[in-house]
């Protein structure tokens, strides 16, 4: 039985799940920013016989990771998977958001997600095991007008989630990105819902359209339980594949992007950087040493 910890649990892909791994029987610490707000997730958890722990946690205050991480360590014994999937979907062009939207963005999105993983890669290390979800999207592979703050905020994730899987590899840690293409979840309701853009804002047409075309597709969109069924088969997977898109969209645009598969991408990023020794454990690079050579002895 495996310990698990989901953030943003109050609705969507991290409701569903929370409610996906209690169901394989892990053990699971569902957190809410605003616990008043889990009260969906208690309903379902109650009506399938699910043990669920709920637990507060806003990814935008970093100064409380290190004690939640202590507090499910303590109660639990370990942390085996960290599914990062708190975030937020701003709607408006580049110009049209002001500094302080931008940072939220940021730290919601990739702040949050970074500094957790950060928090909880120690204890899986001691443990020699563990898998990390972090929950990127199809914009974090192609960004599109209209979409600049939340592309950016998953792409830094994705370069982020990328290096930290070579770096992690040598402990048994496995570090994957899940890429969603467009699900029914509370984000994309409120995007739809979002005022139109400003009247004198020269983006308008663009964002009253994109508006328009979420309102109008919202009903049409695929199940987040999708999504969570996807998850809870990275995390019991002995595969070492990073980017896991979790539709054909997202698929077909991998495969655009890159002209060949994930693997192939990785391989040439690990030679390039020179990591296979750091991965397979070993503690320097083929041919060299901590030894002095003979003339540095002489």
């Amino acid at each position: 039985m495996r310990v698990v910890v989901v953030t943003g649990c109050s609705s969507g892909i991290g409701l569903e799940t929370a409610l996906a791994f209690a169901a394989a029987g892990d053990t699971v610490v569902a957190t809410v920013r605003d616990p008043q707000r889990a009260a969906t997730l208690r309903a379902e958890a109650e009506a399938r016989a699910l043990d669920i722990l709920i637990e507060p946690l806003d990814v935008t205050r970093s100064a409380s990771f290190a004690g939640f991480v202590d507090g499910v360590v303590g109660r639990h014994g370990r942390i085996d998977v960290l599914v990062n999937n708190a975030g937020m979907l701003p709607a408006g062009a580049f110009e049209d958001i002001d500094e302080a939207g931008l940072r939220l963005v940021m730290e919601t999105n990739f702040f949050g997600a970074a500094l957790l993983m950060k928090a909880v890669l120690p204890v899986m290390r001691r443990q020699r095991s563990g898998t990390i979800v972090n929950i990127s999207s199809l914009s974090g592979l192609a960004a599109r007008a209209g979409d600049a703050a939340y592309s950016a905020s998953k792409f830094a994730l994705e370069g982020l989630t990328e290096a930290v899987s070579q770096e992690v590899a040598r402990w048994n840690v496995r570090v994957a990105l899940v890429e969603p293409g467009s699900y029914a979840t509370n984000m994309l309701a409120g995007l739809a819902a979002a005022q139109p853009a400003a009247g004198d804002s020269p983006y308008r047409p663009l964002i009253d359209a994109q508006r328009e075309a979420a309102l109008s597709g919202a009903d049409r969109q695929d199940s987040p339980r999708t999504v969570a069924d996807l998850i809870v088969r990275i995390a019991a997977s002995r595969t070492d594949q990073l980017r896991w898109p979790a539709d054909p969209l997202a698929s077909g645009v991998l495969a655009t992007l890159w002209r060949g598969d994930d693997g192939d991408r990785l391989r040439f990023l690990r030679e390039a950087a020179d990591v296979d020794w750091w991965i397979a454990g070993e503690e320097h690079p083929p041919g060299t040493s901590d030894e002095p050579d003979a003339e540095e002895r002489r």
